[in-house]
């Protein structure tokens, strides 16, 4: 998320540091970008372990090189972990924004949970972030951001009922679903159920209860949100609850993971992710707390959610055919285009939501990734989908990557794997977006999801199709 008063392109020039010089710069081998050992927040023996047998296994050494400064940056940067009081504690920033969003800090660690087995440094990490992330939703389930303290920040002043320790109060469904995510997996990959803790329950509840408020099925529901701003999508219409809407079981959600502002406030992808979420959170209460009742109540609303997305979004196309819309209203309109942020259309089999060979889905696809969807770029650099978050021609590398891990195509990975390594501008990390056509030309040199998710999608390579990292790009 850029802040919207900041943006600018950045670029590798403009940067003044030898470390974000275009690579060219050096002579010979690539240049020590990483955060020096001193400096990292946080360190663990695992982590080091994959990046050198990665560089090891990398035909392509500027690939590897990439890897060993993406992969751990969330862990050198972005972490401040403590132990206070027999609790683990992790608050995560998500680079050159001081607050922790619920989506981003889960996605930024995402990519250590298999190494937890192994490592119980991250297993405590993480199970830090969960802890971290209850509080915050206990704290208020609506808002998306948060600082460590009870700060007073720079949208206090937002037109809705904002608290000291809130960084912004913008309604997304993904904010909820994500701290379930991570929770729920910890707990598979691990089987510690140390996290599920009475403060979890209760955060559980929290969820469905927003869930079921912005189903709005019984009135509009207590959230509003407006911003005094310049910027369109950064405020909401109707008076604070957003664009007209037929109640028909979906979840309202006032703004996009971009943090924009929905057109139609039924948005499809995070619907779908809400669904995953709450089938999770069932087996979590039938399974570690014997909440049967409470279980039973999140499997019925993700039927209920479920059955309507394929009633009211899936949409026929005039060129593709009958696609996933990506927002509607219940009125009969919908919105044809994807967003780079995930949850996203690519991006749904990522999240369980569909199978990647869903015959909706791969239509869906189609469309994603040609020129009917109106934030699908090409241009000298690369191509691959942005937002209107960074406005027009600006391609984001967690859209490319994201394309890579829901392709069957070893050809089409292997493009991805390209336009990654030739659009770092000189700087050794991904960044939020580049110029279709100068990508020494980006917004946000330090944004920690974009890098640690370039990480993940190596190691699923290395995993899945190990061929493809032995071969040069």
């Amino acid at each position: 998320m850029i802040k919207r008063r900041d943006f600018v392109l950045g670029s590798a020039a403009a940067l003044g540091s030898m470390a974000f010089r275009p690579l060219n710069f050096w002579d010979s081998g690539f240049p020590v970008v990483r955060t020096p050992a001193g400096k990292r927040h946080f360190t663990d023996d695992t982590v080091e372990e994959v990046i050198r047998r990665i560089k090891e296994t990398c035909a392509d050494k500027e690939l590897g090189w990439l890897f060993e400064n993406c992969f751990p940056n969330t862990l050198d940067t972005t972490v401040d972990y403590s132990f206070n009081g027999g609790k683990h504690d992790t608050f995560v920033i998500t680079g050159d924004i001081d607050a922790m969003w619920l989506r981003d800090s889960t996605a930024q660690v995402w990519p250590y949970l298999p190494l937890c087995h192994q490592s119980e440094k991250l297993k405590n990490l993480l199970t830090g972030v969960v802890n971290r992330q209850v509080t915050c939703i206990n704290s208020d389930p609506y808002a998306n951001a948060f600082y460590k303290s009870a700060k007073v920040g720079e949208w206090a002043k937002d037109h809705t009922e904002m608290k000291p320790g809130i960084h912004e109060r913008k309604w997304e469904i993904d904010s909820l679903c994500y701290p379930v995510r991570l929770s729920y997996h910890l707990w598979k990959e691990t089987g510690s159920t140390e996290i599920f803790t009475p403060e979890w329950l209760q955060a559980a509840k929290n969820i469905y209860k927003t869930f079921t408020e912005q189903q709005r099925l019984n009135g509009r529901g207590p959230y509003r949100f407006g911003r005094t701003t310049s910027w369109s999508t950064d405020t909401v219409p109707g008076n604070g609850y957003g664009n007209a809407t037929k109640p028909n079981g979906l979840i309202h959600s006032i703004f996009r993971p971009s943090d924009d502002a929905t057109l139609y406030p039924f948005l499809i992808p995070a619907n779908f992710f809400a669904v995953v979420s709450l089938r999770q959170m069932a087996e979590i209460l039938t399974g570690v707390y014997k909440e049967n009742a409470e279980a039973e109540k999140c499997r019925t609303l993700a039927r209920q959610v479920e059955d309507a997305i394929y009633k009211f979004a899936v949409v026929k196309h005039q060129k593709f055919g009958e696609i996933f819309a990506m927002e509607v209203d219940g009125f009969g309109n919908a919105l044809f285009q994807d967003d780079a942020n995930v949850p996203n259309l690519l991006g749904l089999p990522y999240l369980g939501a569909v199978k990647h060979n869903d015959k909706i889905y791969k239509r869906t696809r189609q469309f994603i990734l040609s020129d009917s969807n109106p934030y699908f770029f090409r241009g000298k650099d690369g191509e691959g989908i942005g937002s209107p978050h960074t406005l027009v021609n600006q391609i984001w590398p967690i859209g490319i990557v994201m394309r890579a891990m829901t392709s069957d195509s070893d050809e089409e990975i292997l493009n991805q794997l390209r336009i990654l390594k030739r659009t770092h501008g000189g700087t050794g990390f991904m960044h939020e977006s580049f110029d279709k056509d100068d990508s020494s030309k980006f917004t946000r040199k330090w944004f920690a999801w974009a890098n640690t998710i370039f990480g993940e999608l190596i190691l699923k390579i290395e995993k899945e199709r190990p061929h493809l990292l032995k071969k040069p790009l």
